[in-house]
């Protein structure tokens, strides 16, 4: 049964993890995922959400998939107990995934019931495409070839950061580009869990 916690900025919710986990989070062992935000000059946001998942008493594991061999990625995934997969750039993580064929081992994992946490970008990839608009560097993943089909575990989309206005007009971007009856929109306090087929909106 699929256990996904898909945040907009994990350490602004990371409070709401063990409950959703159900379990004590002590020692567990997290992989770790930065790739999304190699493009980036600014990653604060991963720094955060590392420390938010040690400050829950995790053991975190970077994975950096662009660096490591496939076999390498397979068993730390397959030693770990949660994947963590950070913000960042959508469309070049999914075309890193796909490249190193992570998206299937994730896949694979997420089927066993293994949970999954992200932020941003790594929620996003959960939908069955990535939507292409003006607020993302889709130009950045060329080896996509305008292909956005991403991992499909989830039957809705998603809008994140909503209310910041990080790219422009938050509710004029959703108009233009994101006009689909079963978008969900959450600010960076809110997180959509998933467990087998319920969908949830928690607030932080």
């Amino acid at each position: 049964m699929k256990k996904l916690f898909l945040a907009s900025s994990f350490s602004s919710v990371a409070s709401l993890l063990s409950e959703f986990a159900g379990e004590s989070l002590t020692g567990k062992k997290v992989a770790f995922i930065p790739t999304a935000g190699l493009l980036d000059d600014n990653t604060f946001y991963i720094d955060e959400d590392r420390n938010a998942l040690r400050s829950l008493g995790l053991n975190v594991e970077d994975l950096e998939i662009t660096s490591l061999p496939y076999d390498e990625i397979k068993e730390q995934l397959s030693n770990t107990d949660y994947i963590f997969v950070c913000g960042g750039n959508t469309f070049f993580l999914l075309q890193e995934l796909r490249r190193k064929g992570v998206d299937k081992l994730i896949l694979e994992h997420i089927n066993k019931g293994k949970l999954y946490i992200s932020t941003s970008a790594g929620s996003l990839i959960m939908q069955n495409d990535i939507i292409a608009d003006n607020t993302d560097r889709a130009g950045m993943a060329p080896d996509l070839n305008g292909d956005f089909s991403a991992l499909a575990v989830i039957d809705f989309y998603m809008y994140v950061h909503y209310g910041h206005n990080y790219w422009g007009d938050d509710d004029e971007s959703i108009k233009l580009y994101y006009n689909k009856p079963e978008l969900i929109k959450i600010n960076d306090k809110q997180v959509v869990t998933v467990d087998g087929e319920k969908a949830s909106i928690l607030t932080a």
